[in-house]
């Protein structure tokens, strides 16, 4: 038995002055009761309890060592008791919708991780690179990569940030031609990342110089790993989010073009719904992605 335990039983003995009594309350046997006080006596080295064949009394050692760890029993178990309620309200189901490379690459580690720690939260994930209404899907939260929103009835959580970049393969570079300025694009064939099947406007700065160049080609896609592939097939220029192209660059199947030329900053981002307070099993996923991203994630 621990020594907290043993503190609370010679506590219970000391208030009802009785082994047998003490016993009842907290479903053991007297001799285990007389046992574990007589160890905690031990290793005080003190005697905590007067024993008589009629009653039992505190020695004015044991008075003076019940005053002082009684409060302190008595912080623990509502420490323990809140840390059960906590779990309560942890409890139950939350609705995420995150996009598919990142979701990917990231979230199958980030729930394996909370679920070891909040087992009694249950967790829905719904990949997909669009830009879902949290309000009117019922999302709980929605995790994004993006700029600044612009539903201002949202709250949003900037994370980190997700730097960007021009890349092809050699291959295309060395069929169709370098860039060496934005315009340059405009000659060549562009991979656009599309939404609602619009074309992408890259927008490249350099030295307070800013060129805004449409992202004209064969293909539109909306997923940043389909993309990737068509880029490392010599299909054309593709502005990606570093971590979805990292490895690619570094086995050179992919090389960043244009360098020097920057875009716009985007962030990793967790939005929710206008809740007048995080419910607590939100804000508590929320804190534990955040904890994770800073702790592991290089990509970004």
């Amino acid at each position: 038995m621990g020594e907290l335990e043993s503190i609370r039983t010679f506590l219970t003995v000391a208030e009802e002055r009785s082994f047998s009594a003490a016993a009842r309350l907290l479903n053991s046997t007297p001799a285990s009761i007389t046992r574990t006080v007589a160890a905690l006596e031990d290793r005080l080295g003190i005697q905590l309890l007067l024993r008589t064949t009629r009653k039992v009394s505190l020695t004015s050692a044991g008075a003076a060592y019940a005053a002082r760890v009684a409060p302190l029993a008595e912080g623990l178990a509502r420490a323990t008791e809140e840390t059960k309620d906590l779990q309560k309200v942890t409890a139950g189901s939350l609705k995420i919708s995150a996009p598919m490379s990142l979701g990917m690459k990231v979230l199958p580690a980030v729930l394996g991780q909370f679920g070891i720690i909040h087992p009694q939260t249950q967790v829905a994930i719904d990949l997909s690179d669009r830009f879902v209404d949290i309000v009117e899907d019922d999302y709980d939260l929605a995790i994004r990569i993006s700029g600044p929103p612009s539903d201002k009835s949202t709250i949003w959580r900037k994370i980190c940030p997700v730097p960007r970049l021009l890349v092809a393969s050699k291959q295309f570079l060395e069929t169709h031609g370098t860039p060496q300025v934005p315009e340059d694009l405009v000659k060549l064939e562009c991979l656009s990342y599309q939404e609602h099947s619009m074309s992408e406007i890259w927008e490249l700065s350099r030295a307070g110089t800013t060129r805004s160049i449409e992202a004209r080609g064969r293909f539109t896609v909306n997923n940043g790993d389909f993309l990737t592939q068509l880029a490392v097939a010599g299909e054309g220029i593709a502005l990606l989010p570093h971590f979805i192209v990292e490895e690619f660059l570094d086995t050179g199947r992919l090389v960043q073009v244009l360098e020097g030329w920057s875009t716009p900053e985007i962030w990793l981002t967790l939005y929710y719904p206008p809740y007048e307070h995080l419910p607590l099993r939100v804000a508590t996923f929320s804190d534990f992605f955040e904890a994770y991203i800073r702790e592991n994630w290089g990509g970004a």
